[in-house]
């Protein structure tokens, strides 16, 4: 054979494996949605149950004697909160008491500059949620204290000082509900 016949001898690669299928999974840039939450103890439930319609009893009790029983749906919204999620920013005593001071010094802010009526009304709730964000204590229940301020037209010493013995008795419940079930509640107080 001459070197000319002879072929160099050249190494022809191996066939490669096909490209493996994309995975099934999301790409790691998007989160996973989030499930429910998990499943309560019955005990937890039964006790925050129990605790918030007796603290609530006792609202509308307080908020009969004082002729004041619009104050009730706000704090119902507020004891729903604490008892249910404890742990939410929302639920702490700083939000709960500050939000709900805060918000009804907005309401008497503006019952005093624009007088009682629903587009009062509407600015005083929507003004809350500024001043209560900014003090950093947010709580979404007392949204609705300014507006019972302005529509309402309440007296400005009984209807605060009823408010703030309300909220401090809905700290005082989500206190004895996180005792009853081993949580922990407050997570932080101001």
């Amino acid at each position: 054979m001459t070197p000319a016949a002879q072929a160099p001898e050249t190494t022809v690669p191996a066939p490669s494996a096909p490209p493996a299928p994309a995975a099934a999974s999301a790409p790691a840039s998007t989160p996973a949605r989030p499930g429910p939450p998990p499943r309560p103890r019955l005990t937890a439930v039964l006790a925050a149950t129990a605790l918030s319609t007796t603290a609530l009893l006792l609202l509308v009790a307080l908020g009969t004697v004082l002729h004041h029983p619009l104050l009730i749906p706000p704090l119902a919204a507020s004891m729903a909160l604490v008892a249910a999620s404890p742990d939410l920013p929302l639920s702490q005593p700083r939000s709960v008491v500050g939000g709900q001071f805060l918000s009804a010094l907005t309401g008497f802010a503006v019952l005093a500059v624009a007088g009682p009526g629903p587009w009062a009304a509407a600015v005083a709730g929507g003004l809350a949620l500024g001043v209560m964000t900014l003090a950093r204590a947010p709580h979404s229940p007392a949204a609705a204290t300014a507006v019972i301020v302005v529509l309402g037209g309440v007296p400005f010493w009984t209807f605060t000082g009823l408010l703030l013995v309300s909220c401090a008795l809905l700290v005082a419940v989500g206190v004895l509900a996180a005792r009853v079930t081993r949580r922990t509640y407050p997570r932080y107080w101001f």
